[in-house]
């Protein structure tokens, strides 16, 4: 299957789902325009608390559709934007990405991927128990985050739903992305 972008997402206020756009401008350094966790420095409520002036590592959040079969699967209809991601993805296991795996989104948008969302309590707002259907074990019983990857912005461009997704792994040894 070929990767590709099937939503994207904005919200301008700190609003736990995004809705659905035609296209999302993505902005070097910065994240998605117009969405209010766009910026340099950390825009995640709880985060900017701790320390406003830590650089943002969660300039752009992306969920891959195959998460949404496996709630469903789980009785949890979810959607597209629906847990807060700007992009949804759709051919591509984002969670067994290494850190600093590259996205190129489209023709022109490229992010680095900084490490997996970790999944808050506002999550079950949407569904009761959604937050531990997002979490599971591998088979070491190690913690398994579902809710999406984290990333920056390395260049600025559009993204449209049918975008292809392009994968550039890291050179070298790959370390597992750290929770956010």
């Amino acid at each position: 299957m070929t990767a590709t972008v099937l939503a994207v997402h904005r919200s301008a206020g700190h609003t736990f789902s995004k809705p659905t756009v035609d296209a999302i401008r993505i902005v070097e350094g910065l994240g998605v325009e117009g969405d209010a966790h766009a910026g340099a420095t950390v825009m995640h409520r709880y985060d900017r608390r701790k320390d406003p002036t830590r650089p943002n590592l969660r300039q752009v959040h992306l969920i891959q559709s195959e998460l949404f079969d496996e709630l469903a699967d789980k009785g949890f209809p979810v959607g597209p934007g629906q847990m807060g991601e700007n992009v949804t993805t759709t051919g591509v296991d984002l969670l067994t990405l290494p850190l600093g795996t590259v996205l190129r989104l489209g023709d022109e948008a490229v992010v680095e991927l900084t490490g997996l969302r970790s999944p808050c309590k506002y999550i079950n707002d949407l569904h009761d128990g959604l937050v531990q259907a997002v979490l599971d074990r591998d088979d070491d019983g190690n913690l398994v985050r579902k809710a999406g990857v984290m990333s920056v912005v390395l260049s600025g461009g559009t993204v449209r739903p049918g975008d292809p997704v392009q994968v550039d792994l890291p050179a070298g040894e790959h370390t597992p992305m750290p929770v956010l």
